[in-house]
């Protein structure tokens, strides 16, 4: 990463021309690491291999224009790899990848995913338009998470095999259950392709600061330079068979990457989309998906490099939508791959040093070039390489340190996280996260949300000054009624320019995914000058430590103190108790012990008093101390403390009504009743 400037770069002529040297170089390092994804992401997708270069060049080239995302790129994304498979699946095809080559069934399966991608862009152009993009915050973040995760565990499923030379046709949960069997059955020649592709992508970020200036070489530029001239030692560009441990294997240029044969030979390869499929009701499922789930991705996306961006500039997630939604017609139109906001090579881009948006359309220039001149090359690249970097890509979205995270926020949150993963594994995508947000809201009810505030928040609004608006909420803050309850925030405090306490004491319960989406809004109050105070928690009850965890309202935390001493101390206890403050004192007399065992057991019973106040935890180690200080000197007491939850609380905040001397004491005991009290 660098140090930001004092200035805050802009996408426009002067910031062209101002940051052109570190946008061009950020540009041509993305694009060393996009062009594998791109080819790797079209093969997997069931695409021909240049879809994705050609998505990738089309964003650069309209999101640079339309969108004010200075530092994302735009391009393919191994999240929609599950859902343009499914679609070219649906529509009857095997994919571009599938042995012996593309067929006409698989050719006409794409053009009609590309119908899908076109009615799916035109739905966000109008989401953009209409400023529907807040919609994306409806779903919750361990649901989105777990669906990501799914997606990745999908990933591999599918690629792994490719990896080793073997078919990947089946469903996710049958090619996980024969994975042994694939590493059996491997191709030696490939495998070792695969492998050592893999294991470069595992190890090289850990070897990067051991290597000095080498280690700034992408994993992806480290793997193509290794299985090039693997597949070439091997003569991938021939057919022929060798023999490895009594067994024959095949080799042949299917094991590589499908590109055109000549120079500028990629624009034969432009395909019009068949909007005959729109009739079939199962395109609608797709155009669902691919409108949902790019939409969402793309979104948290642009906010995610928001967050990494030194100079803390905001997309406009509107436009931003629009400007995807452009690009992604215009894909389908010439037969490229969905688009999102990709946060891996927006990442690379922001270390590398990239200053505006430029960048993003000098790395689809490169693209551009690359493949137009020099296709033949890129015919050398193995397969197995790029799916081992697909691999790689599935074991970061479905990461054991996901689990780990979610578990740190709460139980609760990765019980919705598995299920989700479940769900999707199971059945399919939409399904699978329909089962996360049920399982969410079941959770919701069983925690006290009423069910009148699932969908609807009940807010009500004072103003305190003229700068500054009073919020409370009551009965519940969840994920299914946060849209409402944004749009209130946003348009009394960003809006109309005012400070904003919200106050969230009357809410039974605030879940994971309005925490997380309270403090980015407090950060975005932050930005615009404006202040987002968050008040009210102190009776709930957070479900871990984390900062964004749930918090359910409880019966108040209070501390209460018990000082047991000689009935001859009840006078100085009592005066040294009320000048803590305490505005609740109780005196039982009772009998006991006061001294050491005796070595023939208890010694003998004795008057005693038993005292105990009921303080405010905020105040109870000072009120501790105090009689440490002030009491335990001057008699033998027994002072203890524990954690007590107190119905009416407000009676131990504020003076009551109480007998002269301050003391509350018990009903008129009977002489039996004393000689049984508990010391």
């Amino acid at each position: 990463m660098f140090a930001p400037t004092t200035e805050i770069p802009r996408g426009n002529a002067a910031g062209f021309r101002t940051y052109f040297r570190r946008d061009i170089t950020s540009g041509f390092l993305v694009f060393l690491i996009a062009l594998p994804l791109c080819l790797g992401i079209s093969l997997a997708s069931g695409y021909p291999s240049l879809a994705g270069v050609f998505t990738a060049i089309i964003g650069a080239a309209l999101a640079t224009a339309l969108s004010n995302s200075e530092l994302t790129i735009k391009g393919p994304a191994a999240g929609l790899i599950v859902i343009v498979l499914g679609a070219v699946e649906e529509f009857g095809g095997r994919g571009f990848m599938a042995a012996g080559g593309p067929t006409a069934a698989d050719w006409q399966a794409y053009k009609m995913a590309l119908a899908v991608t076109v009615v799916a862009g035109v739905l966000q152009i109008l989401f953009g338009l209409f400023r529907a993009g807040i919609l994306g915050e409806f779903f919750p973040t361990s649901t989105v998470h777990g669906m990501l995760a799914a997606i990745g565990v999908i990933i591999m499923a599918k690629q792994f095999p490719v990896a080793l030379g073997e078919s990947n046709k089946g469903e996710p949960l049958e090619l996980l259950l024969k994975f042994p069997q694939f590493v059996l059955e491997a191709n030696p020649a490939i495998a070792l392709i695969g492998m050592t592709s893999l294991a470069i992508m595992f190890l090289w970020p850990s070897l990067r600061r051991r290597l000095g200036p080498i280690g700034a070489i992408p994993s992806q530029l480290v793997v193509l330079l290794v299985s090039v001239p693997m597949a070439s030692a091997f003569d991938l560009l021939h057919q022929h068979s060798y023999t490895f441990w009594g067994s024959t294997f095949e080799l042949s240029d299917q094991f590589l990457v499908k590109m055109p044969e000549r120079m500028f030979g990629m624009f034969a390869e432009l395909t019009a989309p068949d909007f005959g499929a729109l009739a079939l009701p199962a395109a609608w499922k797709w155009v669902m998906l691919f409108f949902l789930i790019g939409s969402l991705e793309s979104m948290l996306s642009a906010k995610a490099v928001d967050l990494l961006d030194p100079w803390k500039r905001k997309t406009n997630l509107n436009r931003d939508l629009v400007a995807v939604g452009i690009a992604n017609t215009t894909c389908g139109l010439v037969g490229g791959l969905p688009m999102i906001s990709e946060i891996v090579r927006s990442r690379a881009n922001i270390d590398n040093g990239a200053r505006t948006r430029f960048a993003n359309m000098w790395h689809g220039v490169f693209l551009l070039i690359c493949v137009a001149l020099i296709p033949t090359w890129l015919h050398r690249v193995p397969l197995a390489a790029l799916a081992a970097m697909l691999v790689y890509t599935g074991t970061r979205l479905a990461h054991p340190t996901e689990f780990i995270n979610l578990y740190r926020i709460g139980r609760e949150q990765l019980v919705i996280f598995c299920a989700t993963i479940v769900g999707v594994l199971a059945t399919d995508l939409l399904i699978g996260v329909g089962i996360g947000i049920a399982v969410k809201l079941f959770i919701h009810t069983i925690n006290g949300v009423p069910l009148k505030s699932l969908f609807k928040p009940f807010l009500e609004v004072e103003p305190q000054d003229e700068s500054t608006c009073v919020i409370r909420a009551y009965r519940s803050a969840v994920f299914t009624n946060w849209i409402p309850f944004r749009r209130q925030i946003e348009d009394l405090g960003l809006v109309q320019r005012q400070n904003i306490i919200l106050d969230l004491a009357q809410t039974r319960y605030v879940d994971h995914s309005t925490m997380e989406k309270l403090h980015e809004l407090q950060e975005d109050f932050e930005h615009e000058g404006l202040r987002l105070d968050i008040i009210g928690l102190d009776d709930h009850r957070p479900m871990t430590e984390h900062a964004a965890s749930a918090r359910k309202r409880v019966l108040p935390r209070m501390r209460r103190i018990t000082i047991v001493a000689e009935a001859r101390h009840e006078d100085l206890i009592r005066e040294r108790s009320l000048e803590l403050g305490t505005s609740n004192l109780t005196i039982i007399p009772c009998y006991g012990t006061s001294r050491p065992l005796q070595d023939d057991g208890l010694g003998d019973a004795e008057r005693l008093v038993r005292v105990e106040l009921v303080v405010p935890s905020r105040s109870a180690e000072s009120a501790l101390m105090s009689l440490r200080r002030d009491l335990t000197p001057a008699c033998r007491a027994l002072v203890c403390a524990e954690m007590v939850e107190v119905v009416n609380a407000e009676l131990f905040e504020q003076p009551m009504l109480r007998p002269a001397a301050g003391v509350i004491r018990p009903a008129a005991a009977t002489a039996e009743a004393l000689e049984t009290a508990a010391v």
